[in-house]
């Protein structure tokens, strides 16, 4: 089931998301954010994966948002002492794909 519902996921990364360009404003991406939810919780990984989808908005402040350990629709906030660290990196990689 796990790999039906990745597929789809794995095709979008491969053939359309480079079509664009990065515009992300979560570290990891929702695309490998719903990988890793599926992996973690199965088919509720799935609509783990959309809820983060429908959070994305010019409004949102982004940054680091990883997989929960437990079933959640809301972001996650456990990794905030981690945040500054893996964030600040994340923003970096991100200003230098841009400039290319």
């Amino acid at each position: 089931m796990k790999k039906i519902l990745i597929f789809p996921i794995r095709l979008y990364q491969k053939w359309i998301s480079p079509l664009f360009p990065p515009s992300c404003r979560y570290y990891p991406t929702c695309s490998n954010y719903a990988i890793q939810a599926i992996e973690k919780h199965g088919a509720l990984g799935f609509l783990m994966a959309m809820a983060r989808i429908l959070r994305c908005n010019p409004f949102i402040r982004g940054g680091y948002d990883p997989v929960p350990e437990k079933f959640s629709l809301v972001r996650n906030t456990d990794w905030v002492e981690e945040e500054d660290s893996i964030a600040a990196k994340w923003r970096n990689e991100s200003e230098k794909r841009k400039k290319y």
